[in-house]
């Protein structure tokens, strides 16, 4: 278990990232699959759940997590976030002080909680001063209504700027094997604050999960080939890298995606890695990582492999 910043909450190093089971992206979403996957998550040992406001149309998300949870709120730590919304199912950037109150008071309302323990600004609009912003997440901590904050999608002079006006807690960035710019920014600084890191992304939009051939079809539209690394030279260069990793997750019998969710939370500075999921053998195997043990000696092999690899290019 890891603490949020400096407060005594406590959470799984995995946390069950609650945007797939919204249904607005991942294809065969259903309701008995949602509630069973957030089911298998406490039973697996994950007690962390991070969901938003925008996390689906209506909410769905924070729905489910009621009615699969909600008879265990002593169990659960609750992470939602607040600022961006659907209008006529686009989203929409809004960080102003009586749209952030709004949002949590309604999320709030969809998780039949009084409260919740942290409570992101999920991304700034960048019309709204951010000290209005940060006072709001004040205001919500004194009435109880939020116990810490965060923030997301952030810049480490946005990230500062916030946390003038009110401590944050938590920050959640992009972070994974090829994607690891804020360890030169927001991370260092962050650990100085004693603020933690909720990463997300430790997959790369399934790319690491190691599930995909070398010769893999992509359908045209799929959202993922918008991405440098689903194409051409990346797209090697990732399977190269792969083939590297293989060995050492049959050593320890794992999968490889496994491996690479216990690389990322053991990352300096890294508090969580959060894994989404729709399904239950799919948390399930997420949650494994918890307790897979890996050598000093495997580790440096994969930050061989990851050096030879680099970076993604954009």
């Amino acid at each position: 278990m890891q603490k949020i910043g400096k407060t005594k909450i406590e959470v799984s190093e995995v946390a069950m990232g609650c945007w797939p089971i919204a249904g607005i992206t991942s294809v065969g979403v259903t309701e008995e699959n949602s509630l069973a996957t957030l089911t298998e998550a406490l039973n697996s040992g994950i007690n962390f759940f991070d969901t938003a406001y925008c996390y689906g149309y209506e909410g769905e998300s924070e729905k489910l997590i009621a009615k699969a949870l909600g008879n265990h709120r002593d169990e659960i730590v609750i992470a939602t976030k607040g600022g961006v919304h659907w209008k006529n199912k686009k989203q929409v950037t809004d960080s102003r002080p009586e749209r952030i109150r709004k949002e949590c008071e309604e999320s709030l309302q969809r998780l039949n909680m009084d409260h919740v323990e942290l409570y992101y600004l999920h991304s700034l609009d960048r019309k709204t001063p951010l000290s209005e912003t940060a006072g709001v997440f004040n205001e919500l901590i004194q009435e109880g209504k939020i116990l810490s904050a965060g923030i997301s999608n952030a810049s480490l002079e946005e990230i500062k700027e916030f946390h003038q006006v009110c401590p944050l807690s938590a920050y959640q960035p992009r972070y994974n094997m090829f994607q690891r710019d804020i360890e030169n920014s927001q991370l260092p600084w962050c650990q100085e604050q004693g603020i933690s890191i909720m990463s997300y992304w430790p997959l790369m939009k399934g790319v690491l999960a190691g599930k995909m051939s070398r010769d893999h079809v992509f359908d045209p539209k799929d959202s993922r080939l918008k991405y440098p690394v689903y194409r051409a030279e990346e797209w090697e260069k990732t399977q190269d890298f792969l083939d590297v990793l293989r060995p050492i997750a049959k050593q320890l019998n794992c999968t490889i995606a496994q491996l690479v969710i216990r690389w990322t939370f053991e990352q300096p500075g890294i508090t969580v890695a959060l894994c989404g999921a729709k399904k239950p053998d799919q948390i399930r195997e997420n949650a494994e990582t918890m307790t897979l043990e890996i050598t000093s000696e495997q580790f440096a092999l994969i930050n061989q492999a990851i050096q030879v690899r680099g970076p993604v290019k954009n």
